[in-house]
């Protein structure tokens, strides 16, 4: 008896939907897009928790499968050290749940599982290490012990990476947007001396304390740094103003901040959906730029 083409093909195909495992050995494994950090890692918002936030949106444009590990209020210590997440943010979208293990020991073991199917990992993390030296007499000095710390775990933390990833994975380590340029308007919309001189030394802080040492951590192991203070405009000068309906008359830096972030309005310190979209669209214009490479 002759079986035509088309009688093979679909036998073929009942084949493959009847014997189990055939169709998963067959089919093509995602490529998946790693995650870590702290609560911009996650996307949170005040009053809304978990959203998109930078992630889904860089998932969605290099259709890549997301695997969230990030942690509400994670340090750079604590990422290496604590078990489990502590703030665990409900409907974190991709979210990883570690309840008996570090954020990057999870992190590391998910790499290893998935080693050939990962195609871009993400790092945001460092900003609550230095959080409590915006109330300290002297920031600057306690941003310098506290960048120390800083530069130890995360060379640690992006090794850890590169080992588990593999060598040809793009590494990407963000900072943040500065967010303390808003004390120029918040709590009190009229600028004090106390609220100028805060926001002229964070920029010093991130500018040349904060992110040589982040960007200098992540090249240890062939990652690569994006500055999203200055991608922000944290870095331009506070003599150049521009009229706000909110505001008055505010530097535009500061402008800035205050329509990417919660800060000047809640006196939070992290994005809106606009921030985190320019997060994202950064992490995807650096993404297609190693690529290219």
């Amino acid at each position: 008896m002759r079986i035509g083409v088309r009688a093979v093909i679909a036998l073929t195909a009942l084949a493959t939907a009847l014997l189990p495992g055939v169709a998963e050995a067959g089919a093509a494994s995602p490529t998946y897009y790693v995650s870590l950090g702290d609560s911009y890692s996650v996307g949170y918002q005040p009053g809304l928790g978990s959203t998109p936030g930078y992630t889904v949106y860089v998932a969605r444009r290099t259709h890549l499968t997301l695997a969230n590990f990030g942690c509400a209020g994670a340090t750079t210590t604590s990422l290496l050290d604590t078990i489990g997440c502590p703030a665990v943010l409900p409907h974190t979208a991709g979210g990883m749940a570690y309840p008996t293990t570090t954020q990057i020991a999870a992190a590391e073991a998910f790499l290893t599982a998935h080693r050939g199917h990962i195609g871009l990992v993400t790092v945001t993390i460092g900003g609550n290490d230095v959080t409590s030296c915006v109330s300290n007499p002297n920031p600057i000095s306690c941003v310098g012990a506290a960048v120390s710390g800083i530069t130890t775990n995360v060379t640690a933390l992006a090794s850890d990476l590169r080992t588990a990833a593999g060598p040809n994975v793009p590494i990407i380590g963000l900072t943040y947007p500065d967010v303390i340029l808003g004390a120029y308007v918040f709590p009190s919309r009229s600028p004090t001396a106390a609220a100028t001189s805060l926001a002229n030394l964070s920029v010093v802080a991130f500018k040349s304390l904060i992110n040589p040492a982040l960007s200098k951590a992540y090249g240890h192991s062939s990652g690569s740094f994006v500055d999203v203070t200055a991608a922000t405009g944290a870095y331009t000068s506070l003599n150049r103003t521009v009229r706000t309906t909110a505001y008055g008359t505010i530097p535009v830096s500061v402008a800035t901040v205050c329509a990417l972030t919660w800060f000047c309005a809640r006196g939070d310190i992290h994005a809106r959906t606009p921030g985190y979209t320019l997060i994202g669209k950064l992490v995807v214009a650096r993404d297609a730029a190693l690529r290219r490479s």
